[in-house]
């Protein structure tokens, strides 16, 4: 489409609709790929209000034969979501749960709820929807019909097409219809055209689909059949909007179980697993899930064995679930090597947690090396699945090829990521010639070439292997009658596109880009990091669980620029130069990246490992080079330089007292482009190493006269800029426990620094050269083999990580201090395992910072509060201070608004006694500026408490 018809499509859009229509280059870009291995790039977004949005935006489509393509969360795996011409994102507007009827057991949506949504408010009635795909936190209603998709439910629940009772749609040709049973409801030239298809070849839709529980391939036409009702809704549920744009749905819901089990059944190998996963259905179980050691190797609470079945079941009582449980792993106890039954509600979440990733976790082999989807979820009958997994693994091995399968065993459906190399024409060769014979495979198998994110632009090509020509031209005269102008969805099932074609890979440059980091898990290669997002979306998730941190700027704004997902989009599409042009100068992808806390969530939570953070400081290091920054890049990113000359100045008081005033301050606050309802915060009238030459001094003149002094191992502690300059006291306290645990502790003689604020404002020169001048200083206690205790979590994390990857193998002293780095609770634990907490006997309250959570870990901590007596749970997520984000002007709502998410609702609904700990100082800063509360380092707390 040219400039001048996308600007005239734009107008008539912007004309008709109430809803947002976004043509511009942000936009675009976000809505190129969804979660699989294609690329298309839309005109344009329209983010409809209602259906009469829907029908407004089909018309001006209609009238200039543009296409349009309906989209959910964006996390299909076929290629389905994407689409040239108009987006529709239902996402934004049109997510309402109209009615629910817990007598009637169904409910009406609009197709941008979130399944969790409804899922949440069915409980209320002891209620659910029974498919549950793994992205159920994310996912939408319009998106699982359009998919029919299915979840680890489907045994006992069904697919959606199960569950799904009516549909209101609009056609490309504008007639608007309620779909349900029957024809007679339907506008004559569908009801005449649908019943000449089925009375032609009843024959053929009778013996032309294959019997199994997941076979998604096609469209369903056999639901057309008199004797099944005629069954229009259920027909039209996995034509991946191909056919009419979804407005509203009346669905099913079921009994949910009152209480649930776990029995984790282990396996000698997947092959067993997968002969025994059909045996357990008579026991009524609610899933059979399965996976071998090659996916999970390492995880935690698995029993004894190579593979595994989850088989969840349910029962009125816990008791209930619990005995139907053991009773099920002791009819399978044969051919299991081990067993273990979890009725515990968290214990149950740790154990599906691993199942749930697997779609992320899978995207990367055991090496390191990329895998794809694109074969995802083929289906076979439950009695085959061992015969057709060894069959299938040796058809991999045959084409030089790997995966690792996993997947839903119970109903015989397999998810599988292969590392493909879609990069070359060699490997792209291999990719189609391995889809062929595996699309043979699976039909000599008796199953279904998808059997749950359905065909999209991946395998649709493929079907007349599945069911023959015949039956592949009823699904085009199928579309015809629906859509005979084509415009919905072209490409997708029927008339497909070659499954090689708009591959996301083709337009990234084939040569590693030139960066500062060193991306030691993308083997330095900057197009791979950004490659790791395969857009599985759990940044999307609206709602933080447990300690989990990712993605508070997208649950903040609701907006998929603001997600890791999108800002991965957006630097994907910079790379390729086709919609985001201007590369690193991209005002696009700086826009995306300005509200990225740095908080590094990511880096832990999504399943594969993408790290904005750094994304973020490599890109501003590029956008701003040579050029002028902003004011809070000079004022905060130096934050380290100016208050090691107001300590050395002594000027402290002045200072203080200046930020007192207010007019000052607004002055201070606008030159340093300082959001202007942050307080400044106060410095420290004596910096902690000022106070630790003079005790230091004061111990050497004790030992002369032959006092006493520490004999136990020596530890340094890290004087970061913010305990150093802004909390002293932190470090002081941390002094008095490590000495009270028989530990020496010394100070670096010379002023160190991790560099993390340079690196947080893409200052890379410069935190480069700051981190080898802290390498100098360090040398001695690295040849010592002394460990380095962290106090402020995120200097730590910047030592742990920063540091290696910034300045890489040329200097190998930075892995060396990186390994030498430890938390506070982590000395105590490791080097004074002997040593007892004093007793404090509190509840506590406050913020696991996002830091520690992300790339230091919290189980020390957590063990040595349990030991000290200090009972309760920390938030997670993040307190929206994060360094410099929440001080710099414009961040100010998005701060709060992460900090009120968790952090504030707890403390301010916490019993008065309870100690307010948090061991970073933003953290900290954030309770004081927003609730008034003064919080502490966990230091601090113990100190307090010692003889």
């Amino acid at each position: 489409m040219v400039d001048h018809e996308a600007d005239e499509l734009e107008r008539a859009l912007r004309r008709a609709v109430r809803g947002e229509v976004s043509f511009d280059t942000t936009s675009r870009a976000l809505m190129t790929m969804d979660a699989s291995n294609y690329r298309r790039v839309p005109a344009g977004v329209v983010a409809p209000y209602d259906a009469d949005d829907v029908a407004a935006a089909l018309a001006v489509c209609r009238e200039r034969a543009v296409p349009v393509v309906a989209r959910g969360a964006g996390t299909s795996i076929a290629g389905q979501a994407t689409g040239l011409g108009v987006v529709l994102d239902f996402t934004r507007h049109m997510r309402s749960i109209v009615s629910l009827d817990p007598d009637a057991r169904t409910a009406v949506v609009q197709p941008g709820v979130i399944l969790d949504e409804l899922r949440t408010a069915a409980g209320a009635h002891g209620l659910t929807f029974g498919p549950d795909p793994s992205t159920h936190s994310r996912c939408t209603l319009g998106g699982m019909i359009g998919n029919n998709s299915c979840g680890s439910h489907s045994v006992a629940w069904g697919t959606t097409a199960d569950n799904v009772r009516e549909l209101d749609v609009v056609t490309y040709g504008g007639e608007r219809l309620r779909a349900g049973r029957g024809l007679d409801g339907l506008p004559p030239r569908l009801r005449d055209g649908l019943r000449a298809l089925v009375d032609g070849d009843l024959a053929l839709l009778r013996t032309g689909f294959p019997e199994l529980p997941r076979r998604i391939s096609g469209y369903a036409l056999d639901a057309l059949l008199p004797e099944k009702g005629a069954d229009v809704a259920r027909a039209l549920t996995g034509s991946e909007g191909t056919l009419g744009v979804l407005t509203e749905a009346t669905v099913r819901l079921v009994d949910a179980p009152a209480a649930r089990a776990l029995a984790v059944l282990g396996y000698p190998d997947e092959s067993a697993a997968a002969e025994a996963a059909h045996t357990l259905l008579p026991h009524g179980p609610l899933t059979v899930e399965g996976m071998a050691a090659d996916l999970v190797a390492g995880a935690e609470g698995l029993p004894k064995g190579g593979a595994w079945l989850f088989a969840e079941v349910g029962g009125a009582t816990r008791e209930e679930a619990l005995a139907r449980a053991r009773a099920l792993a002791r009819a399978a106890a044969d051919a299991t090597t081990d067993h273990t039954v979890v009725a515990d509600p968290a214990g149950q979440r740790a154990l599906w947690r691993i199942r749930e990733d697997a779609s992320g976790t899978a995207t990367r082999m055991p090496d390191g090396s990329e895998a794809w989807p694109g074969w995802e979820d083929c289906a076979v009958p439950p009695a085959r699945l061992g015969a057709y997994l060894r069959d299938f693994r040796a058809l991999m091995a045959q084409h030089g090829l790997r995966g690792t399968p996993y997947g839903h065993f119970g109903d015989g459906c397999i998810h599988v990521r292969i590392d493909f190399d879609l990069l070359s024409e060699a490997g792209i060769r291999v990719f189609r010639d391995f889809s062929t014979d595996l699309a043979d495979l699976v039909v000599a198998h008796g199953g279904s070439l998808s059997g749950e994110h359905g065909d999209g632009l991946a395998r649709a090509e493929l079907l007349p292997r599945m069911y023959g020509d015949e039956m592949v031209r009823l699904f085009s005269r199928f579309k015809d009658l629906w859509d005979p102008a084509g415009g919905l969805n072209p490409g997708a099932l029927a008339r497909p596109q070659r499954m090689e074609e708009n591959l996301r890979f083709a337009p990234l440059p084939r040569r590693p880009v030139d960066v500062e980091f060193g991306y030691p898990h993308d083997n330095g290669d900057f197009s791979a990091a950004v490659r790791r997002c395969v857009g599985v979306a759990k940044c999307r998730d609206e709602s933080v669980s447990g300690a989990a941190v990712m993605c508070p700027s997208y649950r903040a704004t609701g907006d998929e620029q603001h997600s890791t997902r999108g800002r991965a989009r957006l630097l994907h599409e910079m790379l390729a130069g086709e919609v985001v042009r201007d590369g690193w100068r991209s005002e696009e992808v700086r826009g995306a990246l300005d509200l990225c806390l740095s908080c590094k969530g990511c880096r832990s939570d999504c399943p594969v490992g993408v790290d904005m953070a750094t994304y973020k400081a490599e890109f501003l290091h590029h956008h701003y080079e040579g050029r002028l920054r902003p004011a809070a890049h000079y004022s905060m990113g130096r934050l380290p330089v100016w208050l090691r000359a107001a300590a050395a100045l002594r000027a402290a008081p002045v200072a203080n007292a200046a930020a007192g005033v207010a007019p000052l301050a607004a002055l201070a606050k606008r030159a340093g482009g300082i959001a202007p309802e942050r307080d400044i915060p106060e410095l420290a009238r004596e910096p902690f190493t000022r106070w630790w030459r003079k005790r230091a001094r004061g111990a050497a003149r004790a030992a002369a006269r032959g006092g006493e002094h520490a004999h136990g191992r020596t530890v340094v502690l890290w004087p970061d800029t913010f305990t150093n300059y802004l909390s002293p006291s932190v470090g002081q306290a941390a002094v008095r426990v490590l000495e009270d645990a028989g530990l020496r502790v010394v100070v670096p003689p010379e002023p160190v620094c991790c560099g993390l604020t340079w690196v947080s404002t893409g200052q890379l020169d410069r935190a480069r050269a700051v981190m080898r001048r802290t390498l100098d200083v360090m040398a001695p206690a690295l040849d010592a083999g002394l460990p380095v205790v962290g106090l402020e979590p995120s200097c730590t994390a910047a030592l742990r990580t920063d540091l290696p990857e910034l300045l890489g193998p040329a200097d190998p002293r930075a892995a060396r201090l990186a390994d030498a780095v430890t938390t506070f609770a982590g000395a105590l634990e490791d080097l004074a395992p002997d040593w007892q907490p004093p007793t404090v006997d509190r509840p506590v309250v406050g913020q696991t910072h996002c830091h520690q959570h992300a790339v230091l870990g919290d189980a020390a901590e957590r063990r040595l509060r349990a030991r000290a007596g200090l009972t309760g749970e920390l938030s997670g997520g993040c307190c929206g201070l994060a360094g410099n984000f929440g001080f710099e002007r414009g961040h100010y709502d998005v701060s709060v608004a992460c900090a009120e998410e968790q952090l504030l609702p707890s403390v301010r609904g916490a019993d008065p006694a309870a100690e307010v700990l948090a061991d970073g100082f933003s953290c900290r800063t954030q309770l004081d500026q927003l609730a008034g509360r003064r919080a502490r380092h966990l230091a601090e707390v113990l100190a307090e408490r010692l003889r």
